[in-house]
């Protein structure tokens, strides 16, 4: 019996990955359902089709309050302070980190859902604005500057961008 269960559990990652969807899709799938309950939930509704960036701006608002990041206000004393020594009366909010792959999700499950890539809310530029906003904000009330990944350079493909401009153009 336990040869069997051994077998079962290594056959398959290609049978799993057919019947249950991936973490990702359940959570995009968890994520445009909680989104699609909050329009319903506004009064009057919301649908869909109506939906525009200051919707998803105040569904991210509305989620800070399920938040468990702690964000020191300008007036604490723990304020900018990386590891804070004590406890202190400052917000609960969303991470900065959850709320950009919350954005990422929705974005694909509206485009998956009927919407046009041209229209999506999600993908406006008030949103990223936004997700800058709470990113630096966050930063700056730990003490921890934000500081990007530099991509990694690709040495071949610079090698053939190098040699492609070093021949000039030919007009004809």
């Amino acid at each position: 019996m336990s040869s069997e269960k051994g077998k079962e559990s290594g056959e398959g990652s290609s049978t799993r990955s057919a019947t249950q969807p991936s973490r990702y899709e359940s959570q995009k799938r968890r994520d445009w359902n909680t989104f699609g309950q909050y329009l319903k939930n506004q009064r009057p509704p919301v649908p869909l089709s109506h939906c525009t960036f200051n919707h998803v701006l105040d569904f991210l608002r509305y989620l800070d309050q399920f938040g468990k990041t702690k964000v020191h206000l300008q007036g604490c004393g723990f304020f900018g302070q990386p590891e804070p020594p004590g406890p202190c009366t400052c917000p609960l909010r969303q991470a900065w980190g959850s709320l950009d792959a919350l954005i990422g999700r929705l974005r694909a499950a509206y485009e998956e859902n009927g919407g046009l890539p041209e229209s999506n809310p999600f993908a406006s530029g008030a949103i990223r604005v936004y997700l800058r906003e709470v990113r630096d904000s966050q930063a700056k009330a730990r003490g921890i500057p934000y500081k990007k990944k530099k991509k990694k350079r690709n040495p071949m493909k610079n090698a053939a961008d190098e040699a492609a401009s070093s021949f000039p153009m030919q007009s004809s």
